[in-house]
């Protein structure tokens, strides 16, 4: 197994991805395409993660790099192999398979509560996330860190599997091996207060909740992360 994750901007790294890496000791190579790295051989690796951004998937006359990873995220689903993107990086892979992306109502940021749909309940990828860590018990409900403004469409053949009140179109599957997320299941304790220090949020009930959420959190993306590195050795079956 060989990972690269690629980075659209510097101050948005894997976090507890690259933790989990670490100590499963599976290689993996970041790339921060915002500063001119760039990926020579694809074919060395059998997953790609993609990571968020403050830009839009449609600046991409601005950030040519954003047509790049559209064309390796259509790559590597062609090849079956493994596809991760969260926020900007699920936006990527909507657009990449013909979705349109576009701004919210509204911002979504902080801890606001994600729904799996009855095919997220069925996808045993998603169910690990949606497994409490600790007590074992499946929630169909449960809070996730987010940070964006826009959404996107569910691309056709691709499965919804969560959604939130304000943005229906949370996370979805497309084929086997590609999982897209709107929020941030990477984010550790330092991210999410550096990401926000300049926001015009309320940080005291932000701090508050995070202290009082992210210990489970921690452990539903740790859990989510050795389900979807182990995926092909799992048979998914949708519920219609």
């Amino acid at each position: 197994m060989s990972i690269v994750i690629c980075k659209n901007i510097s101050s948005e790294g894997p976090g507890t991805i690259e933790d989990f890496l670490k100590t499963k000791e599976i290689p993996y190579m970041i790339v921060d395409l915002s500063k001119g790295d760039e990926i020579f051989d694809t074919g060395v690796f059998d997953t790609l993660i993609m990571m968020g951004g403050p830009m839009s998937v449609n600046e991409d006359d601005i950030y040519p790099y954003i047509k790049k990873e559209e064309e390796m995220t259509r790559e590597f689903i062609t090849q079956n192999k493994r596809v991760l993107g969260i926020c900007l990086g699920a936006q990527i892979i909507a657009k990449a398979l013909g979705s349109r992306v576009y701004k919210g109502s509204q911002k979504e940021i902080g801890w606001y509560d994600i729904e799996l749909t009855s095919e997220g309940i069925a996808d045993p990828v998603m169910r690990k996330l949606a497994v409490h860590p600790h007590v074992g018990d499946l929630w169909k409900r449960f809070k996730v860190f987010h940070w964006h403004g826009e959404t996107f469409d569910i691309p056709k053949g691709g499965v919804r599997l969560a959604s939130s009140e304000l943005f229906p179109n949370q996370a979805f599957r497309y084929g086997k091996n590609a999982y897209a997320f709107q929020f941030h299941i990477e984010v550790t304790r330092d991210m999410i207060y550096d990401w926000l220090k300049d926001e015009d949020i309320d940080h005291d009930k932000l701090k508050a909740e995070t202290e009082k959420f992210y210990e489970v959190y921690y452990g539903r993306a740790w859990n989510f992360y050795e389900a979807f590195l182990s995926q092909d050795k799992v048979e998914v079956k949708v519920k219609n």
